[in-house]
C-alpha cells in the first residue's frame, strides 16, 4: 500500500518515525488537514475547466471563440494541473468584520473592551430617560370635575373684583392734544372739545380744560436757535394727588410692533463701540445706515432711534391765585434699570457719525465738538422709546414725581410739539396720573378673571344639574364606540356582520 494512502483518505494515525536512521519529516494531524484542503481545492478546479471544455464543444470546433477559450486548441489536451501541497496555496478562512452589536455586553457602554470600536447611542438607564418617571392620571368624575368648576369660580371672580376695584381707584386725566398745533388759538386759552379729553378722580369737580398756543424759538444745546411751536393745556386737578405722580404720552396708530421697524437697531453701537462703518453696512439698521450725502454711517442708526418722540414737556406750573409755583417732575428714573445697562456713552469721534435724518433740526451741522452726539446712558427718553411696545396704542413714561403731593388747584403745562402724527393718521395725548400696587387704570385683567369665574360656575351648574336630572352610569360598557355601532344581542352572541351581509 502506498505510505501516503492514509493521508489521502483522511484518517488520522498518530506520528511514526522511519527505522532507519535517516531524517524523515514528522507528519502531524496538521498536515494531513492541509493535503485534504489542496486535494479538494484541485478537484473542484478540474471540474469547472471541464464543465467550461462541455460548453465550448457543443459550438463549432472550428470557431475561433471556441479554440480561444484553451490553450492549444480544441483538439488537444490541456495542461494537467499539479498539486501544489504548500501552506500558501491553501485558503485559509478569516472572521468577517461585525458591523452590528449582536449581545447586550457589547451595547454597554461601560465595556472598556469595545470602547474604541463602538459608542451606543442608548440612552441611560435613568427614569426620565427611559420614560419611567411616575404620573397621576385622575379619573373625572362628577365628584371631582364639579367641585372643580366652582372652585375656579369662587377663587377667580372675587380676584378680577378687586383688580377692577384697584384699577378704579387710579386717578388720572388725559389730554388730546394732536390738533393743538392747527386749532388751538393764539392768545387767550379756549375750551378744548369734550371729547379730546378724560379725566378720572375721586371728585367730582372736573372742569374742561383749555389750550392755547404760541410761537417761540428754542434754544436747543449746542447752540441752536429753533422755531417752535408751543401748545399750553391748562387742567384743573380737583382733589390731592398722593405721589408718585406720573406723566406719560400716549400715540395711537404707530406700529412699534413691525417685523422691519423692531430689528432696525444695531445694539454694538447702543452699547457706546465704535462700530467700523463697513459692518454698519450691513447691519439690521436697514433702511437707515449709511448717510448717502455724507459717506457716514447713522448714530444711532435704525428706524426706531429716527422716529423717536421729540415733544418736550415742562413741569407743571401751578396758575391758581397767586402762586405760580411748579409742580417738579424730572425725566429721571423713567426707563428700566436693565435698558439703562445696556446704553453706554459712545467711543465714535464727533467727525466719524452723522446724526439720523429726523435729528437733523437739532444737529443742523451734524456732529461737532460743540454740538457732541448725545450720550446714551443718560438719555433716558430715548431709552423708553427703544423698548418698542407691541400694540398699535400705548403709552410710555415722560416724567414723574415720587416725593411731592400734587395739590388740589389749576396748572398750566407747556408742551414743544415737534412730533408729526398727521403724517400717518394717528393720535398724541398726555396722561397724569397715580398707580396702585397692580399698576395703572387698565380694568382688562380684573374683566377676564371675573369673566372666567363666571364661565366656570355657570358651568358647574350646568353640569351638576344635567347629573342630577340623568345621571350617566360609570363605567357602563354601552357607551363604548362599536356597541353603539351594531346591536349590543350580536356582540353578546359573538356574531357579526361580514361583507356579504350573511352570517
Amino acid at each position: 500500500m502506498n505510505k501516503h494512502s492514509g493521508l489521502l483518505s483522511g484518517d488520522h494515525q498518530p506520528p511514526c518515525r522511519a527505522q532507519s536512521n535517516t531524517s524523515t519529516p514528522i507528519v502531524t494531524t496538521t498536515t494531513h488537514q492541509l493535503l485534504f484542503y489542496s486535494i479538494q481545492s484541485t478537484k473542484q478546479h478540474k471540474d469547472r475547466k471541464k464543465r467550461t471544455k462541455n460548453r465550448a464543444l457543443s459550438g463549432r470546433p472550428d470557431t475561433p471563440r471556441a479554440a480561444d477559450r484553451f490553450p492549444g486548441g480544441l483538439g488537444q489536451s490541456a495542461t494537467r494541473p499539479t498539486l501544489d501541497l504548500s501552506l500558501s496555496a491553501i485558503p485559509i478562512p478569516r472572521a468577517m468584520p461585525r458591523s452590528e452589536p449582536d449581545s447586550v455586553d457589547d451595547q454597554d457602554p461601560h465595556n472598556a473592551k469595545d470602547d474604541k470600536k463602538f459608542r451606543s447611542r442608548r440612552p441611560a438607564n435613568t427614569a426620565f430617560r427611559q420614560q419611567r418617571l411616575k404620573a397621576w392620571q385622575p379619573i373625572l368624575t362628577p365628584k371631582t370635575v364639579l367641585p372643580l368648576f366652582f372652585i375656579v369660580g369662587v377663587i377667580f371672580a372675587p380676584i378680577g373684583g378687586l383688580l377692577i376695584w384697584a384699577s378704579s381707584t387710579v386717578q388720572e386725566l388725559v389730554i388730546d392734544y394732536t390738533k393743538c398745533a392747527a386749532e388751538a388759538p393764539l392768545g387767550d386759552p379756549q375750551e378744548m372739545n369734550a371729547e379730546d379729553f378724560h379725566a378720572s378722580f375721586r371728585s367730582q369737580d372736573i372742569s374742561t380744560p383749555l389750550w392755547s398756543r404760541s410761537i417761540t424759538n428754542r434754544t436747543l444745546p449746542g447752540g441752536v436757535n429753533l422755531p417752535t411751536t408751543v401748545c399750553s393745556l391748562y387742567f384743573n386737578i380737583p382733589n390731592d394727588l398722593e405721589p408718585s405722580v406720573f406723566l406719560y404720552y400716549r400715540l395711537t396708530n404707530f406700529y412699534q410692533n413691525h417685523r422691519r421697524y423692531v430689528k432696525s437697531l444695531d445694539l454694538e453701537q447702543l452699547k457706546g463701540k465704535a462700530v467700523p462703518k463697513a459692518i454698519i453696512a450691513n447691519s439690521q439698521c436697514d433702511p437707515l445706515r449709511i448717510d448717502p450725502d455724507t459717506d457716514k454711517p447713522y448714530y444711532p442708526c435704525g428706524l426706531i432711534a429716527n422716529s423717536v418722540f421729540n415733544d418736550s414737556f415742562s413741569s407743571p406750573v401751578s396758575i391758581g391765585g397767586s402762586r405760580n409755583e411748579p409742580y417738579n417732575m424730572t425725566n429721571k428714573g423713567i426707563s428700566w434699570s436693565s435698558d439703562k445697562e445696556l446704553y453706554k456713552k459712545t467711543e465714535y469721534k464727533p467727525d466719524q457719525i452723522w446724526p439720523p435724518p429726523n435729528w437733523k433740526e437739532r444737529y443742523p451741522n451734524g456732529y461737532t465738538d460743540d454740538n457732541p452726539p448725545p450720550n446714551l446712558h443718560e438719555d433716558e427718553e430715548l431709552q423708553v422709546w427703544m423698548r418698542t411696545a407691541g400694540l398699535p396704542t400705548f403709552s410710555k413714561l415722560a416724567r414723574r414725581n415720587d416725593h411731592e403731593i400734587m395739590e388740589a388747584g389749576s396748572y398750566r403745562l407747556d408742551i414743544d410739539d415737534y412730533f408729526r402724527v398727521n403724517l400717518y393718521d394717528g393720535t398724541k395725548s398726555i396722561v397724569i396720573s397715580t398707580n396702585t400696587v397692580v399698576g395703572g387704570k387698565n380694568p382688562f385683567m380684573g374683566i377676564a378673571y371675573v369673566v372666567v369665574g363666571g364661565i366656570c360656575i355657570v358651568l358647574g351648574a350646568v353640569f351638576t344639574f344635567a347629573h342630577l336630572v340623568k345621571p350617566r352610569k360609570l363605567g357602563d360598557h354601552t357607551y363604548l364606540t362599536w356597541n353603539n355601532e351594531q346591536p349590543s344581542t350580536a356582540a353578546a352572541s359573538g356574531r357579526d356582520a361580514t361583507f356579504g351581509g350573511g352570517a
